[in-house]
């Protein structure tokens, strides 16, 4: 049987993509590969043939040597944007390094296509909605390693003949979201916060726009990414259209979780608006926003509700102190 492979497939991304695959597309298996830093194999289907490694120090060779690849989605990455200026070799060895190991091995065993997801953070400042013709200009380490990353799987497309996909998702949030970092996904760390009687925090004013996208309406534009031949070598943006301040998610989710109070944090060192066009997806991947945001908070609500608890990840130690925001500080 032909396989799919998953990296970060126990992070909300991997895992839902797994779940689809599975279901939709049977003619296929699904190996997966997470180190569990940040999801969870708990997420994970029955079906799916897991492998606990790490991308940065562990061989890739096992899991691809007569494994019948045929395609690979890379989505392991630790995305905490903000954070990243604070533990930039760690946020470099995570998303760049480890994806260097992912395209040797794509290379050495001849897969058919990578699918890469990068991010909205390689554009940086400019005039939003940016389209993929926009010059990327990150303005924090984790674009620069996201942006890294891309330009690596171009010249491995040149020099070596690799087919490959880039997505550019962005603000994703469902069911399978880590809602236990408190330093990445904002509508998880309302979720926690609410779950522990805690006020939600808003950076500034919250006068931050984004494009907030749930993970159900992403999964078949994935697959097309792999598979459209229309896909090939192109970069495509993937998410709602429809862009949103963060302090009006806010409030939006106050009513679904039947209230909370707003606590304004310093601001940071951030993009302020985020948002893209999205005709390629569309064009190519036949994207469809079809989850307004209030209905996709609900249904994340819900699921939120019944998760376990567990230890919040919080850094002991992080590689520079110096500028680090109070609501970070010990």
């Amino acid at each position: 049987m032909k396989q799919i492979l998953i990296t970060g497939v126990a992070g909300m991304i991997g895992s839902k993509l797994a779940e689809y695959l599975l279901a939709h597309y049977p003619a296929y298996g699904v190996i997966g590969i997470d180190n569990l830093s940040g999801g969870y194999q708990e997420n994970l289907p029955k079906d799916v043939r897991f492998h606990q490694l790490d991308l940065v120090t562990d061989s890739l060779d096992d899991v691809f040597k007569g494994g019948n690849i045929v395609y690979v989605y890379h989505l392991a990455a630790y995305a905490a944007e903000g954070l990243s200026p604070f533990i930039r070799c760690f946020n470099y060895q995570n998303n760049l390094v480890a994806t260097a190991n992912v395209v040797n091995a794509c290379i050495k065993y001849s897969v058919k296509r990578l699918v890469f997801t990068s991010s909205m953070a390689v554009y940086g400042i400019g005039t939003p909605p940016f389209n993929e013709a926009h010059i990327p200009s990150p303005v924090d380490p984790y674009g620069v390693a996201k942006f890294a990353c891309e330009m690596d799987i171009q010249i491995a497309g040149e020099q070596h003949g690799l087919d490959w996909c880039i997505v550019r998702p962005h603000n994703v949030y469902g069911q399978h979201q880590n809602i236990w970092d408190k330093y990445r996904n904002v509508l998880g760390i309302w979720m926690y916060q609410k779950l522990h009687n805690e006020a939600f925090t808003v950076i500034g004013q919250g006068h931050q726009k984004r494009a907030f996208t749930y993970i159900e309406d992403c999964l078949e534009s994935l697959w097309q990414a792999a598979t459209n031949e229309k896909a090939s070598k192109e970069i495509i943006n993937l998410g709602s259209s429809t862009e949103t301040r963060v302090i009006d998610a806010a409030h939006l989710l106050q009513t679904i979780v039947g209230g909370a109070d707003i606590d304004h944090l310093e601001e940071r060192h951030e993009v302020i608006n985020a948002y893209s066009t999205h005709e390629k997806a569309i064009n190519i991947l036949g994207y469809k926003d079809k989850t307004a945001l209030k209905d996709g908070l609900t249904l994340m609500w819900d699921w939120a509700k019944q998760q376990p608890k567990r230890e919040r990840k919080e850094w002991d130690r992080y590689e520079l102190d110096k500028g680090l925001y109070g609501f970070w500080k010990k």
